[in-house]
């Protein structure tokens, strides 16, 4: 046993110069050919106070306990989150986008975006005052209605509506109004409008306030399955009667409601690799639920004209890569990645294994060899009858030699050729004492 210690010993001594080229081969191929992910990104939201930037501090809370760090950069809302992913010196990585907002972007901008999923529903909420019947969107055109800002996300939901019922959103009827919000909240109670559109979860505190009073209801749109075929990037809603405010029965019976959804949208400068730990996030962040939604609906892969990532669509049809359930995902996804690299990583140590065997030999027996050199030129010298005077000194060397290789270590399979030199040396050494004899 320890015959064979002592011979893996040499082995792996006469081999240690793979270590650095494995090193070096191993660290170039990571490092170039797939990079390790990134633990922070930038990610815009929207307002403050808004329902996107609520979503967005929760998935930044949620993402900190992997260690990953998830910048937030405020916007005004859908159409400037989209500016900032199509501008390469923005530094954003990750946005919400509202679904409709691909209608605005053309063939080639659509290509430099990802659609990871979309990660929570954006409810289209009309509410009017008490007594005013409302079943079709044309039943608005002589009311006094506020549809919202020009650039802001409600007029994004409600201006397919509007061209879908062939009214012009470019050319609006006099009596609407372009602004909405705590605004128009506040322009119904005072019955200076008769009806206002409202964007946002059933939560948010607005939906919540509009809902909290009687002498406003929620309109039922009929329409909504015509609306959601000729319109794919909505969904149609079931609200239950009394779902919004049991108080105030809000809504007074069960009704159907449109709702863009959110979607978390990456740019070229996001790394793939991340796209399982940001959708394990969001869906950790919407497990809950809300009063529409039942737990782990989000996020969804829903229809979209973005490109994807192979990752997300992997994730969304069978969730967590298989090491990312087990282990810290800053293993996980190294160990995912890399794993795809064995096959040429393996192609590329083929040749080098097979070229060790040769140089391993080569190493072995130079340690036999390199003494015959100085073997032969004592011989040739003795042959010539050229050799120095002072035999003395090559007798001592020649001794101090055999005292080296007596030290010298070689495997098994090397020992004949180590004590072949023993024997030579020992050839020579006589020779000498011979001839210093006969000088004396």
């Amino acid at each position: 046993m320890n015959r064979i210690l002592q011979d893996l010993s040499i082995m792996l001594r006469a081999n240690l110069w793979l270590v650095p080229v494995l090193a070096a081969l191993v660290a170039g191929l990571f490092y170039f050919v797939a990079p390790p992910p990134p633990m922070h990104a930038t990610m815009s939201t929207g307002s403050p106070n808004g329902g996107y930037a609520q979503f967005a501090e929760k998935l930044r809370l949620e993402l900190a306990k992997e260690g990953f760090e998830l910048k937030l950069v405020h916007s005004s809302g859908s159409r400037e989150n989209t500016a900032r992913l199509l501008d390469k010196k923005s530094g954003v990585d990750l946005a919400l986008i509202q679904s409709g907002q691909e209608l605005e972007l053309n063939a080639q901008q659509r290509k430099q975006l990802y659609n990871l999923g979309a990660v929570f529903q954006e409810p289209l909420w009309l509410f009017v005052r008490h007594g005013i019947k409302v079943n079709t969107i044309k039943d608005l055109v002589p009311l006094r209605t506020a549809v919202g800002a020009i650039n802001g996300g409600i007029r994004m939901a409600v201006d397919p509506l509007l061209h879908a019922n062939q009214i012009d959103s470019n050319n609006l009827p006099s009596t609407w109004q372009a602004y909405s919000g705590k605004k128009a909240l506040t322009a119904l109670l005072d019955n200076q409008l008769d009806a206002a559109f409202f964007l946002g979860p059933a939560e948010s505190a607005l939906i919540q306030e509009a809902a909290s009073y009687s002498e406003l209801q929620v309109v039922n749109f009929k329409q909504a399955a015509a609306y959601r075929a000729r319109l794919p990037f909505i969904t149609q809603i079931e609200v239950g009667e009394g779902l919004l405010n049991l108080a105030s029965n809000q809504p007074h019976q069960n009704i159907t409601t449109l709702s863009p959804v959110a979607m978390l949208v990456a740019n070229e400068s996001f790394h793939p690799a991340l796209t399982a730990l940001i959708l394990a996030s969001a869906q950790e962040v919407m497990k809950a639920g809300t009063l529409l939604d039942a737990p782990d609906t989000w996020p969804q892969n829903l229809p979209h004209d973005f490109a994807s990532l192979t990752e997300s669509e992997y994730f969304h049809a069978k969730g967590l890569p298989l090491l990312q359930r087990y282990l810290p995902f800053r293993i996980a996804s190294l160990a995912d990645r890399y794993i795809i690299l064995v096959i040429p990583l393996l192609v590329l140590l083929f040749p080098l294994f097979k070229v060790a065997g040769p140089i391993y030999r080569w190493r072995i027996r130079a340690r036999i060899y390199r003494w015959y050199k100085y073997l032969r030129d004592i011989d040739k010298q003795l042959g010539n009858d050229t050799l120095p005077q002072h035999i003395d000194q090559e007798i001592k060397r020649l001794n101090t030699l055999q005292d080296e290789l007596a030290k010298v270590e070689v495997p098994l399979s090397y020992a004949n050729e180590l004590y072949a030199l023993h024997l030579h040396v020992g050839f020579v050494l006589k020779r000498l004492e011979q001839l210093k004899k006969a000088q004396l």
